[in-house]
């Protein structure tokens, strides 16, 4: 079986093949040619991952699956949310989105978040989502250099390192893009 993963983000890329078993193949959308950027207009991060697949379905006829990501921070309620990547502006800079982030938890004592994944694949014409959350805390300053995104101030709950810290086969395996890409692997492999 062969999909498209309609995302620019070799970090998440990384992440899903390392998740995915060798029966299914992930072209990117450098492999299809798509080099213009999808949109991401919609108000929920479960619309933001439908419209992305429906796109690549549409222009390019591809089966695909797309994700959205958001960090929801309780004491901002529920910021920065669907506009997770571009917090800080539409730069899309981690470092500045981690500082806009811990700038505005200053005086907050809850400090609890969760990040949540949607997956999105558009199958034989069929629309099919998967979701994934991981529930933490964020902490006052940036520690490790592994991951990206937030992975420096997310500690998942249970753990005393951040996202940043752990290796990146115990990030799926706790991580809301894992347990996401986990449903849909399980969803897949009922198709082949």
């Amino acid at each position: 079986m062969k999909l498209v993963f309609a995302t620019n983000n070799q970090h998440k890329v990384n992440e899903v093949q390392s998740l995915l078993p060798e029966t299914i193949t992930v072209l990117s959308l450098k492999d299809i040619g798509c080099t213009e950027n999808i949109p991401e207009t919609q108000p929920t991060i479960e619309g933001n991952a439908i419209q992305k697949a429906q796109y690549v379905k549409e222009k390019y006829g591809y089966d695909c699956f797309a994700d959205d990501t958001g960090l929801e921070v309780n004491a901002l309620n529920g910021e920065p949310g669907v506009f997770s990547a571009r917090y800080a502006g539409s730069q899309r800079n981690a470092d500045d989105n981690m500082n806009k982030l811990l700038e505005n938890l200053a005086d907050k004592k809850d400090r609890s978040a969760q990040f949540k994944t949607v997956v999105a694949l558009i199958l034989n014409g069929q629309q099919y989502t998967f979701e994934g959350i991981c529930k933490g805390t964020i902490i006052h300053e940036k520690r490790g250099d592994q991951g990206f995104g937030y992975d420096p101030i997310f500690m998942a709950d249970g753990f005393t390192e951040t996202f940043a810290q752990i290796s990146l086969e115990e990030k799926n395996r706790v991580g809301h893009r894992g347990k996401a890409v986990q449903k849909l692997i399980d969803f897949l492999e009922t198709k082949i």
